[in-house]
C-alpha cells in the first residue's frame, strides 16, 4: 500500500461534530514533533512549530477533519431508523450503502423498495431522504431504543483500497488535507525556518466553516494554506464544459470559489513556484462550493489564503477516488511552499 497513513485516516469515522477520532489519531501522530500543541474547546487540533527568531511572521497550514455523513433523527415502531444529512450528501448515492451507526459503530444498510414493487411512474425518480431508512436488524422500536437515540452519527462503511495510481476510500474530503499537513511536518523536522510554523486540523468544516476561524484567532497567522480536497468532475455522464477539474492532472490550484476570491498575491506564488518546481497543476474551472479560506477572510481583520487541492471524483459519497500521483502532487507542492516561505 502506498498512503498507509492516509488509509487510516480516511477510514476513521469523524461526521461534523463528531471528530474526535480523527483528533485524537492526529495528536498522536505529532506529539514531539512540535513546540506547541493543545486541542481547543470546540475539537480543533493546533500545534506550532516554532522560527529561528529571524521573523515574528505566522504562516498557518490548515485542513478540516470532518466528514459528511448522516445523523439519527427519528426511531420508527419497525425498529428502523429515519436520518438526515449532515454535509451536502445526495440521497441517490445512499441506497443500498452500509453504514456504522452511533458511536459504537454498530453495522446497518439503507435499504428501499426493490425494483419489483416500485410502480413504473416512480422508478426512476429519485426518493427524498425521508423515504430512506436505516435497518440494523431490530423487530420493534423498543429494541432499537436500547442502542440507540436522536442524534446518533450515521457514518458510511467504507474500506479504502489502492488500484493501481488510483484509490477509493470515503472521506478523502478532508483527510488527504489533513494528511498532506502531516507530511510536512514530517518534512521539516530538523529544518530551521525563519518563521513560526501553525497546523491547524478544524472541525465542522462540512456544516458552516466553523473551526477555522476559532483557530485562526488563537494561532493568528499572517498568511493561510488551505489543503483541501475537491470536485474532479470528470466523469463519463458529464459533458467536458461541466468539469471542475480532471484526475491525473495534478493539484488543483483555486483561484476563486463561492463568496471569495482567493488572495492575488498568494495565487500567483503558488502558481510560481509550482512552474519553477516542474509540479503539474490544473485551475479550478468552477467555482461552486467553498472552502475555510472564505471563513478567514472574514476573520480577525482579514486572513490571505490560497487553496491547493487534491481532486476527487464522486466527492461527497461513500466511495470517492484519487489520483495518488494527484495527491503525491500535493504533497510536493506543499513542501516547496514551506521551506522557501514565499507565501508570507
Amino acid at each position: 500500500m502506498k498512503l498507509e497513513r492516509l488509509c487510516r485516516l480516511c477510514e476513521l469515522p469523524g461526521v461534523s461534530g463528531f471528530e474526535e477520532k480523527v483528533a485524537s489519531f492526529i495528536e498522536k501522530e505529532i506529539e514531539g514533533k512540535v513546540d506547541e500543541l493543545w486541542k481547543d474547546s470546540v475539537g480543533n487540533v493546533i500545534a506550532i512549530k516554532k522560527g529561528n527568531g529571524k521573523s515574528s511572521k505566522r504562516l498557518m497550514l490548515l485542513a478540516h477533519t470532518d466528514e459528511v455523513g448522516l445523523m439519527v433523527k427519528r426511531i420508527n415502531e419497525d425498529g428502523s431508523l429515519s436520518f438526515t444529512a449532515i454535509g451536502g450528501v445526495d440521497p441517490r448515492v445512499l441506497m443500498g450503502k452500509k453504514v456504522f451507526v452511533g458511536e459504537e459503530m454498530l453495522p446497518g444498510v439503507i435499504g428501499f423498495e426493490a425494483i419489483h414493487t416500485q410502480e413504473s411512474s416512480t422508478l426512476l425518480k429519485t426518493p427524498s431522504m425521508d423515504k430512506l431508512r436505516i435497518y440494523l436488524g431490530y423487530p420493534k422500536k423498543e429494541e432499537a431504543q436500547k442502542s440507540h437515540k436522536i442524534g446518533d452519527p450515521v457514518f458510511f462503511s467504507t474500506a479504502y483500497e489502492e488500484v493501481g495510481e488510483y484509490a477509493v476510500a470515503k472521506a478523502f474530503d478532508d483527510r488527504t488535507g489533513c494528511e498532506i499537513l502531516l507530511r510536512v511536518l514530517d518534512d521539516v523536522q530538523g529544518l530551521s525556518l525563519d518563521y513560526d510554523l501553525c497546523f491547524a486540523w478544524v472541525v465542522q468544516e462540512e456544516v458552516g466553516l466553523r473551526g477555522s476561524g476559532i483557530a485562526a484567532r488563537q494561532i493568528k497567522p499572517d498568511a493561510a494554506l488551505v489543503f483541501e480536497n475537491t470536485t474532479a468532475g470528470d466523469n463519463p455522464e458529464l459533458p467536458e464544459y461541466r468539469w471542475a477539474t480532471s484526475l491525473g492532472m495534478g493539484p488543483v490550484l483555486t483561484f476563486a470559489h463561492s463568496g471569495l476570491v482567493l488572495d492575488r498575491r498568494i495565487f500567483d506564488t503558488i502558481v510560481e513556484t509550482a512552474r519553477r518546481n516542474s509540479i503539474k497543476f490544473q485551475y479550478k474551472r468552477r467555482i461552486a462550493g467553498g472552502t475555510d479560506a472564505g471563513r478567514l477572510a472574514r476573520t480577525m481583520s482579514g486572513i490571505p489564503a490560497g487553496v491547493i487541492s487534491t481532486p476527487s471524483r464522486y466527492i461527497h459519497s461513500p466511495t470517492s477516488i484519487i489520483n495518488i500521483n494527484d495527491f503525491l502532487g500535493v504533497a510536493e507542492l506543499a513542501s516547496v511552499l514551506v521551506k522557501e516561505g514565499k507565501v508570507l
